[in-house]
């Protein structure tokens, strides 16, 4: 079932708030796996995810990333995964040329129409303006540009806003913008903040009370998973709970289980014992899998 203001989320159950299940960058970045497009295997994931205890999925793909609303309704109902879908563009080089050539209110207005009315002629509405991302050393220009656009339509429309943070980088220069332009940042996720395993950075960007996405579960070769699971519990301690959400970000066919991949049940059959295994209790977990995604989404 694809969930949004219509249904409502108060059966959003256990949630990873960053997936994808339509992704297709494989033209610029020239690498066919970087295209989700083997339905089947997606599927057999998403099952053997489901019969774990995972409900909801949080689809961040947008405008120019291989979003398919039809297919992923088809995948949804198939799999039996609700899903959450997403309005906004990406980040370079992966934007089309709309974004070049309209104002930051011309965007916010294709945000705002995708979450009022509805994505690509259908019934199926946005609840999330994301993933919208940065790039590594700095915030590009048009990069700026899809931020203000976003912090315009969340203004206008509440809903939550999920951020790309290149290898976990420039996080704060996002809340920046944000804080700019009045958001509440109690709705704001800066995402992949596992990738830059730092708790300095993290206790900062937590002092503005936004969440923070432990979301490339699994994807050991940027951190090991067992430094995520310690960040995470140090952040426990600290009071932080109410502040940290879960997911995987499968991107690629190759992290799929057909394809040899972690798959998506990684989350709970490898990495919630990670968790477990630091002192991480289960009350934690449903914490952080259903109480907090039901809060950014208000219920």
């Amino acid at each position: 079932m694809i969930l949004d203001n219509s249904t409502g989320f108060k059966d959003i159950g256990y949630t990873l708030i960053h997936e994808h299940l339509t992704i297709d960058l494989s033209r610029l970045k020239e690498d066919d796996d970087a295209k989700l497009d083997d339905v089947d295997s997606l599927i057999e994931d998403l099952k053997e995810l489901k019969k774990s205890g995972i409900d909801t999925i949080v689809d961040v793909t947008n405008i120019g990333m291989g979003r398919d609303i039809e297919r992923i309704k088809y995948i949804s109902d198939i799999s039996n995964i609700n899903v959450i879908l997403s309005t906004g563009f990406y980040k370079e080089p992966f934007l089309p040329e709309i974004v070049y050539k309209s104002s930051v209110k011309e965007l916010a207005d294709i945000f705002i129409d995708e979450i009022i009315n509805g994505i690509d002629g259908t019934n199926y509405k946005a609840s999330v303006i994301g993933e919208i991302g940065t790039s590594k050393e700095e915030i590009r220009e048009v990069e700026r540009k899809i931020f203000e656009a976003a912090a315009i339509a969340h203004n206008e429309t509440g809903v939550p806003i999920i951020t790309h943070t290149t290898l976990g980088f420039l996080g704060l220069e996002q809340i920046k913008i944000f804080k700019n332009m009045k958001v509440n940042l109690e709705k704001v996720v800066i995402g992949h903040v596992d990738l830059n395993i730092d708790m300095d950075y993290y206790l900062t960007l937590l002092d503005n009370g936004c969440y923070l996405a432990f979301d490339t579960i699994g994807k050991t070769n940027y951190q090991p998973d067992e430094l995520r699971a310690i960040s995470i519990k140090k952040l426990i301690d600290k009071g932080f709970i109410n502040k940290i959400l879960l997911s995987l970000d499968i991107s690629r066919k190759s992290y799929l289980k057909n394809y040899g991949g972690f798959g998506h049940s990684y989350i709970v059959e490898k990495f919630i014992p990670l968790l477990k295994n630091v002192g991480v209790t289960e009350a934690d977990i449903k914490t952080m899998l259903y109480k907090n995604p039901l809060e950014l989404f208000g219920g």
